[in-house]
């Protein structure tokens, strides 16, 4: 435990920063799960429904910088490849 004023906020705003980015991410991954078990079930026009906003959600981790924008791109690509995929 830190024993400076300055630091021992530190810990505090870290602890919060991580309590938030942890929640943005699970957020992430909830969507992008109910996507794929759409994509799974074969329900093409749900999961259609869905992209949208999974991407929104994804977009939304960027813009608050727990992701990178790469990578948001490279779940969006894969995302948009299955549901593609779906006959």
């Amino acid at each position: 435990m830190p024993n400076i004023k300055s630091a021992k906020k530190r810990v505090l705003v870290i602890d919060k920063k991580t309590e938030r980015n942890k929640a943005i991410k699970s957020e992430m991954r909830t969507e992008v799960k109910k996507l794929l078990a759409l994509v799974a079930s074969g329900d093409k026009a749900a999961a259609t429904a869905l992209y949208p906003h999974t991407c929104s959600v994804i977009d939304g981790a960027v813009s608050k910088g727990v992701i990178k924008k790469n990578t948001a791109a490279n779940k969006k690509s894969a995302l948009s490849k299955k549901l593609n995929a779906m006959e």
